[in-house]
């Protein structure tokens, strides 16, 4: 009767009580009729209903009976945060720290739910606000949001980090159950650890959010167990736990999970799961898998070599900023490995890996422009990017930027400034105290400092540098800036010549040969002429030619030497084809008394 009546007086139907709506929805959403469920919520939301409002933000930003539309999601997220709604605070927060559009806090209009999303500039995460929301929800006892704001505490802005504050938010969250809480606990005492305790710490924690299955504890897990690091050393249960980490779509542990598959560490070789593991990696954006997929392709391993496949992989760990494989393919480009040498694309390529941080590319880069395989245009800007990172504090920059006024790369040249910065970089850059010697031996931008630049050479020979090694036996058999030493400069020249350097086979060779401060061995010798002979050094060719045409240091051997003669003669050493032409007629080759 009353409800008839009041029906009368107003005109319209009593309501059902707010508890009883709610609670009706949230059947509707359990029996997967969102859309029902959704219906109600609005009407609820739109009264003010905080739980309510949270719920249709999240049907929005879930699409659950709604369209997506992030905004209109975090607006009414927003709206139910305002008013004390927890969980709301809690997402908001989250939201805020990927990145919310400015649209979300400008007015209650109802966005297009066609509206283009791609067209609008990509929003930036917002720690500020983020930590608003997420202090809100943690004071009020939510874990998942102590969590967060002690991951905003430990990892935000400067002004905004607390780690102390960070650590009891997480374990206020870790004793609460929150996984996360005990990943973050995980996470800074990892960051902190020195000593093999420290890490077993950082590892149980981490243990209990990987027990928990979260992807980023089972990823790190298998890093610490990989390298024994707070726990035993174990490859199987390594590869293990990136199979896991594999699983939850974290990128590392793909690449991880597909390198053990393709090498057999710590689980049964399985190249193709392997590689689609990495392939899975590389396109989620992890630039190292994609970089293991070019070295892959490139060294042809189980299979011929896939250049093609190579370098499209190279460029996309480059795209994704691959400092490494920047640098690869500039090598490809300049050696020509599976595509036309093309110096002016290892240049560019080069130059990027610069940029990106790689040390070895600048002077890759310095190279090519000093030999002229790319446009003088080129030097002009490498010598502003060198000079730049000279003048902030960059050793190996400013040894390149000394090379480049030496040489007058990309600007006129001097020498006098250039041996300002070589003797910069000369306090830790090996080829710097190499260059800085020569200068100073030779007398470039300064007077001849015979004894400095020897002491320059000695400390880049000390350091293992072959080319000053070479540079500075020259010296003690010359005696130039210093008193002789012919022992010890066959031990330089051998040291070099071990490492592949042909000038200082031929040293060993002319040492033994003869007329030195060394006992004299010609069979040494020749075998050194020989080994300088076939790496091409000209004169070797002669000395190697006169030894066999002589019999020193082994048997005569006139077809051996006419064989060596005419290679010699190739390389335009005159007195080469003068000693052919006399022993064709019968006669014998000098004797090298002194080589």
């Amino acid at each position: 009767m009353l409800k008839n009546l009041i029906s009368r007086l107003f005109g319209r139907k009593v309501e059902t009580p707010v508890d009883s709506r709610l609670a009706q929805a949230k059947v509707f959403l359990e029996q997967e009729e969102a859309a029902k469920a959704f219906a109600i919520f609005t009407v609820l939301a739109r009264e003010g209903q905080p739980e309510a409002q949270y719920l249709v933000g999240q049907a929005y930003l879930n699409a659950q009976g709604a369209p997506p539309n992030l905004i209109e999601g975090a607006r009414w997220t927003r709206r139910a945060a305002l008013k004390g709604w927890n969980r709301a605070a809690f997402i908001l927060a989250t939201l805020y720290l990927h990145g919310l559009p400015k649209e979300v806090e400008e007015g209650d209009t109802l966005s297009s739910v066609f509206e283009d999303y791609k067209k609008r500039e990509k929003p930036q995460p917002d720690y500020y606000k983020g930590a608003r929301w997420a202090k809100q929800a943690a004071e009020a006892g939510d874990a998942d949001a102590q969590a967060l704001y002690g991951y905003i505490l430990s990892a935000g802005p400067d002004d905004l980090r607390d780690p102390e504050q960070a650590l009891l938010w997480y374990q206020k969250a870790a004793d609460a159950g929150c996984l996360q809480g005990s990943l973050g606990l995980g996470l800074a005492a990892l960051k902190e650890a020195q000593t093999y305790e420290q890490y077993a710490y950082a590892a149980a924690e981490l243990q209990k959010a990987a027990d928990g299955g979260l992807g980023t504890a089972l990823y790190l897990m298998g890093v610490m167990t990989e390298r024994g690091t707070g726990v035993p050393q174990n490859d199987a249960l390594a590869t293990a736990y990136f199979g896991q980490a594999a699983e939850k779509k974290v990128r590392g542990g793909q690449a991880k999970y597909g390198v053990a598959l393709m090498a057999g560490k710590g689980i049964e070789r399985n190249r193709d799961r392997g590689e689609s593991w990495l392939r899975k990696a590389a396109l989620a954006g992890d630039a190292e898998a994609a970089a293991i997929l070019g070295d892959w392709y490139g060294r042809g391993i189980d299979l011929p070599p896939n250049y093609a496949e190579a370098i499209s992989w190279y460029r996309f760990a480059s795209e994704h900023g691959h400092a490494a494989a920047s640098h690869t393919l500039g090598s490809i480009y300049m050696a020509g490995v599976g595509v036309p040498k093309d110096p002016e694309a290892a240049a560019y390529w080069f130059k990027l890996a610069a940029e990106q941080g790689d040390k070895h590319a600048s002077a890759d880069l310095a190279n090519l422009v000093l030999e002229g395989d790319v446009p003088r245009e080129d030097g002009r800007a490498l010598m502003e990017f060198y000079k730049n990172a000279a003048e902030e504090g960059d050793l190996l920059a400013a040894f390149n930027f000394g090379v480049c006024l030496a040489q007058g790369v990309g600007v006129e040249r001097d020498e006098e400034e250039a041996l300002h910065w070589l003797h910069k970089a000369a306090e830790k850059v090996v080829n710097a105290q190499y260059w800085y010697g020569q200068m100073l031996l030779q007398g470039r931008g300064i007077a001849q400092n015979p004894v400095e630049g020897r002491a320059w050479i000695k400390a880049a020979a000390d350091a293992g540098m072959a080319e000053a090694e070479t540079a500075y036996a020259d010296l003690l058999v010359t005696g130039v800036g210093g008193p002789k030493n012919h022992a010890e400069a066959l031990r330089l020249y051998k040291q070099a010549a071990e490492r592949g350097t042909v000038s200082a086979m031929f040293s060993v060779a002319a040492l033994y040969g003869g007329g030195h401060d060394v006992p004299e061995d010609r069979a040494i010798a020749r075998e050194w002429f020989l080994k300088a002979a076939e790496h091409d050094h000209p004169a070797a060719q002669l000395m190697i030619a006169r030894y066999y045409a002589n019999g020193l240091g082994g048997e005569k051997d006139m077809e051996q030497a006419r064989l060596w003669y005419r290679k010699a003669e190739a390389r335009n050493v005159t007195q080469a084809s003068a000693e052919l032409a006399h022993i064709g007629t019968g006669g014998t080759a000098p004797l090298p008394a002194e080589s």
